[in-house]
């Protein structure tokens, strides 16, 4: 049901948050308001209730549009860990012509994963790179938390980062680097799929 609190004081004990709004449509139908203030409530989250449903269908429309989009794209993005069908659009909108990167070093820096050197005698550093494109870092940083999260090759690249003496911010950023070069790469392979045929 719509969550504002008028609309969840027409159930007695309250209705639970986070409903869908096909579950908040079924709760609306056995509600019996005894006032007028009730009433009003009602009326309230009915139309609460109407503006949720135009927004779920506009999320699977937009989602169908993004789908669309990829498949006449023909990106392997998708097959990436963690890179699901949002963030692989997100990411195609924002690069653009891959090929305006000669190199996976001017994509990161681009990405704003590139690390900056903040070296101090024999400590090796890096620090956070708040320079690129804000949005595809965002992106790559949601890629990098879920295979973190999740068992595969990112979250063994990531301990093993650990085991080397990075702290979790350090590792998580190296991670990011890393999957830059990945998605760079795989843009390049989808602009020219025979060479992809061919390794």
């Amino acid at each position: 049901m719509p969550t504002g609190t008028g609309s969840r004081d027409l159930l007695p004990g309250g209705a639970p948050t986070r409903l869908s709004a096909e579950k908040a449509a079924a709760l609306m139908k056995g509600l019996r308001p005894a006032t007028a203030t009730d009433c009003c409530r009602r009326d309230l989250a009915r139309d609460l209730l109407a503006d949720l449903r135009r927004v779920d269908r506009q999320v699977r429309d937009n989602e169908a549009q993004m789908r669309d989009a990829l498949a006449v794209a023909r990106t392997a993005l998708t097959a990436l860990p963690g890179l699901g069908t949002v963030l692989a659009a997100k990411l195609l909108g924002h690069v653009g012509d891959v090929t305006r990167f000669p190199t996976e070093h001017h994509f990161a820096s681009y990405t704003g994963t590139a690390p900056l050197d903040a070296s101090s005698g024999k400590n090796t550093r890096h620090r956070l790179n708040t320079g690129g494109n804000r949005a595809l870092n965002s992106v790559l940083h949601i890629i990098a938390v879920c295979q973190i999260r999740d068992s595969g090759r990112g979250q063994d690249y990531y301990l093993r980062k650990i085991t080397e003496g990075k702290t979790p911010a350090e590792a998580r950023r190296a991670l990011k680097r890393r999957l830059s070069n990945v998605v760079y790469r795989t843009l390049k392979r989808d602009r020219h799929p025979t060479l992809a045929a061919a390794a």
